[in-house]
């Protein structure tokens, strides 16, 4: 399975965090599943990083770097991810989080499996969504 790390997800995997279930860890550990995380992540950690430091420590920089480290494959934002967000995601009213849209997007256009924990992206009814 090919799968794309919410920004979450990629944070607690690599932080080694309780927070990540079991049924998450297995997915990520699974020698037979390709992990990715993606450029959307590393750019939201730079905002979140810069605006509340004290609630991710983790620079853009590292987060890359650890990405790497631990084998996973970026996913660079493209136009035909922006499109697919534009065209195929129907806005949920309650979820207005415009990183986790194009994760989405992401997932849906390269036929990966998007592993979140996030309670609002099933609403989206993609069937690319891992909910763990």
């Amino acid at each position: 399975m090919n799968v794309l790390l919410d920004t979450h997800i990629a944070i607690w995997a690599l932080l080694d965090s309780h927070m990540l279930t079991r049924k998450a860890r297995d997915i990520i550990l699974d020698p037979d599943n390709t992990v990715y995380y993606s450029t959307v992540s590393v750019w939201e950690i730079l905002l979140k990083h810069s605006t509340h430091p004290d609630k991710i420590n983790l620079t853009a920089e590292i987060f890359s770097s650890a990405c790497k480290d631990a084998g996973y494959i970026c996913l660079e934002l493209c136009d035909k991810h922006i499109i697919t967000a534009e065209k195929s995601l129907v806005q949920i009213e309650e979820h207005k989080d415009p990183f986790d849209r194009l994760l989405l997007a992401q997932a849906k256009t390269e036929s990966l499996s998007l592993l979140t924990n996030d309670s609002k992206l099933p609403l989206y009814k993609e069937k690319c969504v891992i909910s763990q």
